[in-house]
């Protein structure tokens, strides 16, 4: 598959492995003896998201893997809305761990990848060293923000939508996904995306089955089942929030913090929601000064 996959740079290599009863496409990247971070890209990316990323990791030292994850991209996509749970995402994660011969990691996710992230750092603390988080809220956070703070609750709306049957997928994916496109570029500050890159997601999101299950993260939040006391955060935790987020306010963040045992949160001033794309030799100096605070 290295052969022929155009958006692998020199060292990066393609590691498919079955993962859960699924076959998930990974890229890795450093050498497997070195400490492992696991990047967890958001909706709609895939692993191409951490292109700015992953050089910089695995030249300072890192082992570096990662996924599409389930149903993005070319790794396998059930369709059914269970699949999607926030349990089994979750798991996904320290399967690939598991994988790899890691018993301890480091996770670093943006937008849904950081939704799971917050998950695995709250159920399976005892496997992460230190966790990097960017503009994806703790599960347990967002709704009862949301219900606070009515602008927040507007800027969610698409959360709503996203519930619908088929329109979604006619809405998003009609004219060669021009309205996914046009959200992004929206929502990004100039020169976010390089010229094409868009077109590379397009591919990804023509995937077969790829825009249902990519929805069904969202779905499956409603059967979700309503949280008691909010799952505090014991790894220590680095909260990188971009300042000019389209999609959620400073005060989500501010709420996540407050779950944490180690936390500490930096809003990117001059941001957006993409401010790994946007920044990325900021975000990726930050990343790797965390990391490397670890004892």
């Amino acid at each position: 598959m290295a052969d022929t996959n155009p958006l692998l740079q020199p060292g990066w290599r393609d590691t498919p492995r079955t993962i859960n009863g699924l076959d998930l496409h990974l890229v890795e990247a450093g050498d497997p003896g070195k400490p492992l971070v696991i990047l967890l890209h958001g909706f709609p990316e895939f692993w191409w998201a951490w292109r700015h990323q992953i050089a910089p990791l695995a030249d300072a030292g890192y082992h570096v893997v990662v996924p599409d994850m389930r149903g993005y991209n070319l790794s396998e996509a059930p369709q059914a809305v269970g699949a999607y749970a926030l349990e089994f995402l979750a798991n996904d994660v320290v399967a690939i761990a598991d994988a790899f011969g890691a018993e301890r990691f480091h996770l670093v996710g943006h937008d849904w990848g950081a939704v799971i992230g917050w998950w695995v750092a709250a159920r399976y603390p005892q496997r992460l060293e230190r966790v990097v988080l960017m503009d994806g809220p703790h599960p347990d956070v967002l709704g009862a923000q949301a219900l606070k703070h009515p602008t927040q609750a507007l800027r969610s709306s698409y959360v709503a939508f996203f519930q619908m049957p088929w329109l979604p997928e006619a809405t998003l994916g009609g004219f060669d996904f021009a309205s996914l496109k046009s959200m992004m570029r929206a929502s990004a500050k100039p020169g976010a995306f390089e010229p094409g890159a868009l077109e590379r997601y397009a591919e990804a999101w023509a995937q077969p089955g790829r825009l249902t299950a990519m929805l069904n993260y969202y779905r499956a939040l409603r059967d979700r089942p309503r949280p008691g006391e909010p799952a505090r955060v014991k790894p220590p935790t680095l909260i990188l929030w971009g300042g000019d987020d389209a999609f959620l306010e400073r005060h989500v963040a501010r709420a996540c913090l407050a779950l944490c045992d180690q936390g500490q949160l930096e809003v990117v001033d001059g941001a957006s929601h993409w401010l790994h794309l946007e920044q990325p030799a900021r975000i990726n100096a930050r990343i790797l000064a965390w990391l490397d605070a670890r004892q």
